[in-house]
């Protein structure tokens, strides 16, 4: 368990800690930070899918590493989010394999659908329609989105109204 300040126990709740640990046994005691990821996703996925800056401080002091090391991780990684975000975060991949099999069309067609752009948030607070992604590793699959962690591949727009249906 990691010796951390009464307020970053405070900070993080038990349930944090206790699986945040499960991680830690993962990694040399000195290589701490190497749980990062893991950690802010644990705290993420507790305070309604994304972190605030109390939060990453909180992950910062229990790994015992630098402020400023959680903050660029979490704002370099784009499963991590930094401001709220919708009960269903939806990720299309644009990189080049997908962007020739239509994910340009599947973009546009989420936007209309749901009418919010790029980075933003249904007003009903159900969907947000993420940044477009660099590469989601599901190229032979496009055009692809993710969903909550859960990868649909060959898309048309009528297999997206199929998939957000089932969400509403």
């Amino acid at each position: 368990m990691s010796e951390t300040s009464p307020q970053s126990r405070k900070r993080l709740s038990l349930r944090s800690r206790t699986e945040i640990d499960q991680w830690l046994t993962k990694y040399p005691e000195d290589q701490k930070q190497s749980a990062v990821i893991p950690a802010l996703s644990i705290v993420q996925e507790e305070n309604n899918g994304w972190v605030t800056p109390e939060l990453m401080d909180a992950v910062a002091d229990y790994l015992e590493m630098p402020q400023v090391s959680v903050y660029e991780v979490a704002s370099f990684y784009s499963m991590i989010d930094t401001a709220p975000v919708g009960k269903h975060k939806i990720s299309v991949c644009t990189n080049l394999s997908c962007t020739l099999c239509g994910a340009d069309k599947i973009v546009s067609h989420i936007e209309s659908r749901l009418g919010i752009r790029l980075g933003e948030t249904t007003p009903d607070g159900k969907f947000t329609l993420k940044v477009e992604e660099e590469c989601l590793a599901a190229c032979g699959g496009g055009p692809m989105m993710v969903i909550d962690g859960h990868y649909y591949e060959h898309l048309t727009p009528e297999e997206v109204d199929r998939i957000l249906t089932r969400l509403e």
